[in-house]
């Protein structure tokens, strides 16, 4: 499998990820009889459940972006280190997001959003310079 395809790979587990984790806090709050229903009232959720809902929105800001990026060097065959490394920081970055956000320490999140869009930003450099 090439590099490109295994990072849409890992990015597909990522939102599996993010989902569960979204969907099961979610749970948590409202229980079983509202995630079941029609879901016509409006929950509350929990502070927790609303990082993971904020991580998982954050998630599908940047993913379209990295999925064009890497459709565009699966295509075109393009490779080199900025291509590369920049899709490991991407994903890299991403795999740590949620944690770091579920945590709710100061910084750590934006520091580790800044590295994960900065993957993306070599990515188009890559492909810009190739």
């Amino acid at each position: 499998m090439t590099l490109p395809l295994w990072g849409l790979t890992v990015l597909s587990i990522l939102a599996l990820v993010h989902v569960s984790i979204d969907s099961f806090l979610l749970k948590l709050c409202a229980g079983n009889a509202w995630t079941a229903g029609p879901r016509d009232r409006v929950v509350e959720r929990s502070m927790l459940a609303g990082r993971a809902r904020r991580a998982l929105v954050n998630f599908l800001e940047t993913a379209p972006v990295f999925i064009s990026l890497a459709l565009v060097v699966e295509l075109s065959g393009l490779q080199g280190p900025l291509i590369a490394g920049g899709l490991y920081v991407y994903l890299a970055g991403r795999a740590l997001y949620l944690p770091a956000y579920l945590s709710g320490v100061p910084y750590l999140r934006t520091a580790i959003w800044l590295a994960a869009t900065s993957g993306l930003a070599a990515m188009l450099a890559g492909i810009l310079l190739a």
